[in-house]
């Protein structure tokens, strides 16, 4: 079980990875969901993650509130992708819709093409979309060479327990073209019982390690 921890800048690193964290996604202003951190914070982190055999996964996200970016937003999620990657982060958490709550494709097509190399997750945009056409979603970031989607399976505000038949389904149409990587209310306490539920190899939360 590859158990990925989400963390706020350095701070919790060393004891999240002693505790058996697999791999880090590094955020600043968890408080907003999570946006890119300083690029100071990105070189330490991810060179200490890697003398302890961790990868990275490196959020590029502007500001918090909504996916809908503008052109200007886009272009600081390009400059902060090509630095974290200069870095040497292990790869890139990122998503963008449009105002319609469907993904914005040229959006994350032209971070793609800058992300080539690196793993890429789509992260929780991917709730936003309306249920109807998630699968449709699933199909498109599988077509695009996405590595895996980052979900809850359902509202925000909903326990994660409640949305394993949804997660399931999700699993089951992406079956094995992509990672569908549960998160969002995930803990040390829960993990094992999600994770047999759901028959999956990854898992992803703040507090998954405790």
């Amino acid at each position: 079980m590859l158990k990925e921890a989400c963390v706020e800048n350095f701070t919790r690193v060393p004891e999240v990875i002693a505790k058996g964290a697999d791999r880090i996604e590094l955020c600043d202003n968890l408080a907003v969901g999570g946006t890119t951190v300083s690029a100071g914070v990105a070189a330490v982190t991810t060179n200490y993650c890697h003398s302890k055999n961790v990868t990275v996964m490196a959020m590029v996200r502007p500001r918090g509130g909504d996916f809908i970016y503008s052109t200007e937003e886009l272009e600081m999620m390009k400059q902060d992708l090509v630095h974290l990657k200069q870095l040497g982060t292990d790869g890139v958490v990122f998503g963008c819709l449009t105002d319609a709550n469907w993904i914005d494709e040229a959006a994350v097509l032209s971070l793609l093409e800058l992300a080539d190399g690196l793993e890429v997750t789509f992260h929780m945009a991917f709730d936003q979309i309306p249920p109807e056409n998630q699968l449709e979603a699933i199909d498109w970031l599988v077509e695009h060479g996405v590595h895996r989607i980052l979900t809850h399976g359902g509202p925000a505000d909903s326990k994660i327990e409640a949305n394993l038949d949804r997660l399931k389904e999700y699993i089951d149409h992406a079956a094995g073209r992509i990672i569908i990587l549960p998160g969002g209310g995930i803990t040390d306490e829960n993990l094992s019982a999600i994770t047999t539920a759901l028959s999956i190899n990854e898992a992803h939360g703040t507090r998954i390690v405790g």
